[in-house]
């Protein structure tokens, strides 16, 4: 059994390095190329190195901690072989990702007394938000879970049928009304349906009109007002969806939707496609707010819990 469990293992690990072999690739070919080039240590290792972190979209302020965090290391030790500066650096990413606790989101349900354990999915629209829902739904449902997704996205046109089709492929019910409806209306229908049928988790779409923040504000304000008043505790998870594409555009994200919400978990979306998965390093680092999942393809099997050890090895 410790054979086939050591089996499977290795086969999930292989399909998650394959499916981030863009952002690992980019990453692990440029500092592969330099350590072969340079066995010893100068003046311009640490240069090269930080242009690299930058080039991955790690982001500026990240970047300078590691590189100063590798200089003391090189000044106090004294090392002059550039693979342990290679293994120095490894081990200064992967720092960044101990002083997050990020609790797993399935523990969190099962540890909610009081049914539902309403997730509040907000992103700006072209994130893949809709179809990250479906995913997460699928997912949690396979955990044994029993899902009910509300449709209050009501203002993009369309909105409404995505994410249909998203909940009949992960075989969970949608509340939905009309386009233009009052997304807490849609809300309210949607907890009164999981508390008569003692759904598990509640996951609610919202609109993702950004350019519109006072509005946007004011709606989700709104909508968790009326998720007080049902559940007697405010939305117990708000999940912010990104794009890992956009590589420096998330950070600001991140930024704009942290100042009116409190986000308690990252799902980044489309990281197999891009050579800038970097960003979640810097995000994780800056924001000190957990990466959940990683969307890791179009299927609704394509979302994978996000393991920072992985992801680290999968760079290096």
């Amino acid at each position: 059994m410790m054979f086939l469990s050591n089996k499977n293992n290795k086969e999930k690990n292989k399909v998650f390095n394959h499916k981030l072999k863009k952002t690992g690739g980019f990453f692990f070919e440029k500092i592969k190329n330099l350590f072969l080039k340079k066995s010893k240590i100068d003046i311009h290792l640490l240069d090269y190195i930080e242009e690299i972190l930058l080039s991955a979209d790690i982001g500026t302020k990240t970047t300078i901690k590691i590189i100063n965090n590798l200089e003391k290391r090189v000044q106090k030790e004294k090392y002059r072989n550039s693979q342990v500066i290679f293994n120095f650096l490894k081990e200064e990413i992967e720092n960044l990702f101990i002083d997050i606790e990020n609790v797993c989101l399935e523990t969190k349900i099962r540890n909610n007394k009081k049914k539902p354990y309403v997730i509040l999915i907000v992103g700006v629209n072209g994130v893949g938000k809709t179809t990250t829902i479906g995913k997460l739904a699928f997912f949690l449902k396979k955990k044994g879970f029993h899902i009910v997704i509300g449709a209050a996205d009501t203002f993009r046109e369309a909105a409404i049928d995505q994410i249909k089709i998203w909940a009949d492929q992960a075989g969970v019910p949608l509340i939905k009304q009309h386009m233009n409806s009052d997304p807490a209306s849609v809300v309210y229908d949607t907890l009164q349906s999981a508390k008569s049928k003692e759904k598990d988790v509640v996951i609610i779409d919202t609109a993702g009109r950004l350019q519109n923040r006072i509005n946007l504000m004011k709606e989700l304000s709104k909508i968790s007002k009326v998720i007080n008043k049902i559940t007697f505790s405010p939305p117990h998870e708000i999940i912010l969806i990104l794009d890992a594409t956009t590589g420096q555009n998330a950070f600001e994200q991140v930024r704009k939707f942290s100042s009116f919400v409190k986000i308690s978990s990252i799902i980044l979306t489309k990281i197999e496609g891009t050579a800038k998965g970097g960003v979640l390093i810097g995000i994780m680092d800056q924001f000190k707010i957990p990466i959940q999942y990683l969307g890791v393809g179009e299927k609704i099997q394509d979302l994978k819990v996000f393991d920072g050890k992985k992801f680290v090895n999968c760079f290096f």
